[in-house]
C-alpha cells in the first residue's frame, strides 16, 4: 500500500550547507574580530595622545605619585613653637624684662635664675650651692652671690644693693639651717612673707625690688616644705618656680 503525506505535515531539515559556504563563513567572522582588533588599537593609541597633549611635562614618578595622592587627606603640620625668653610660654610685651626662678629639687635638680633670657646662676654655670643663692640686677649690671656657711656677707650683700635693683633668691637643698636671725630681717625687709616659715630643705623662690614698687599682680614668692609622704624625691620636696614680665620703666 502506498502511504499518502497530508498537506499539514512538516517538511524535513534541508541539506546541509556546502563546504564552500562554510569556509566563507570563518573567513568572514576572522575579518571581522581583525577590523576589531585594529580599531580598538587605534581608539588607544589616539587616547593616550590625547592624554599627552593635556598632562604638563612632568617625571614619571611626579606623576605616579600625584595618582596616588588623589583622595588621601592633607596632613596639616603645626609651626614649631618659637622659643621665648627664659623659656617662657608665652613671650613678655617688649617693654618688659622676662624673668624665670626655679629652686633646686633632691640632689641633682639645682636652682636657676634666668633674667631677659641670660642665664644668671644654674647648673651649667656652675654657681649655684647649697643654701639660699642670690643675684642682684641693676640691668645691666648684675652681682652674684653663692650661699656661705654663715649669714653675715648674705646679709651685707642683700643690704648693699643699690636703689632701683632686683634681687632674686632661690634653695638649693638646704637654705634655713645656718640662716640666722639678721638675714631673715633683711629679707624680710624687703617683702617676704614665708622667710621666716622656711624648713629644713624647703623649696623657696623670692624675687624683691629695693627702692621701688613691683606691679601688684606679679607673684613675688613661692615656698614647698619637704614632707616625707608627698616628696618627691627622697628627702626633698619637689621644685618649684616663679616667672613672669617686670616692666623697664619702673617707679
Amino acid at each position: 500500500m502506498k502511504s499518502h503525506r497530508g498537506d499539514g505535515e512538516s517538511q524535513g531539515p534541508g541539506p546541509p550547507p556546502s563546504r564552500s559556504q562554510q569556509l566563507l563563513g570563518v573567513l568572514s567572522a576572522g575579518l571581522l574580530k581583525v577590523v576589531f582588533v585594529v580599531f580598538a588599537s587605534l581608539c588607544a593609541w589616539y587616547s593616550g595622545y590625547l592624554l599627552a597633549e593635556l598632562i604638563p611635562d612632568a617625571p614619571l614618578s611626579s606623576a605616579a605619585y600625584s595618582i596616588r595622592s588623589i583622595g588621601e587627606r592633607p596632613v596639616l603640620k603645626a609651626p614649631v613653637p618659637k622659643r621665648q625668653k627664659c623659656d617662657h610660654w608665652t613671650p613678655c610685651p617688649s617693654n618688659t624684662y622676662a624673668y624665670r626662678l626655679l629652686s633646686g629639687g633632691g640632689r641633682s635638680k639645682y636652682a636657676k635664675i634666668c633674667f631677659e633670657d641670660n642665664l644668671l646662676m644654674g647648673e651649667q654655670l656652675g654657681n649655684v650651692a647649697r643654701g639660699i643663692n642670690i643675684a642682684i640686677v641693676n640691668y645691666p649690671k648684675t652681682d652674684l652671690h653663692p650661699p656661705i656657711d654663715n649669714s653675715g656677707p648674705m646679709t651685707k650683700f642683700i643690704q648693699s644693693a643699690a636703689p632701683k635693683s632686683l634681687l632674686f633668691m632661690v634653695t638649693y637643698d638646704d637654705g634655713s639651717t645656718r640662716l640666722n636671725n639678721d638675714a631673715k630681717n633683711a629679707i624680710e625687709a624687703l617683702g617676704s612673707k614665708e622667710i621666716r616659715n622656711m624648713k629644713f630643705r624647703s623649696s623657696w623662690v623670692f624675687i624683691a625690688a629695693k627702692g621701688l614698687e613691683l606691679p601688684s599682680e606679679i607673684q613675688r614668692e613661692k615656698i614647698n616644705h619637704s614632707d616625707a609622704k608627698n616628696n618627691r624625691y627622697s628627702g626633698w620636696p619637689a621644685e618649684i618656680q616663679i616667672e613672669g614680665c617686670i616692666p623697664k620703666e619702673r617707679s
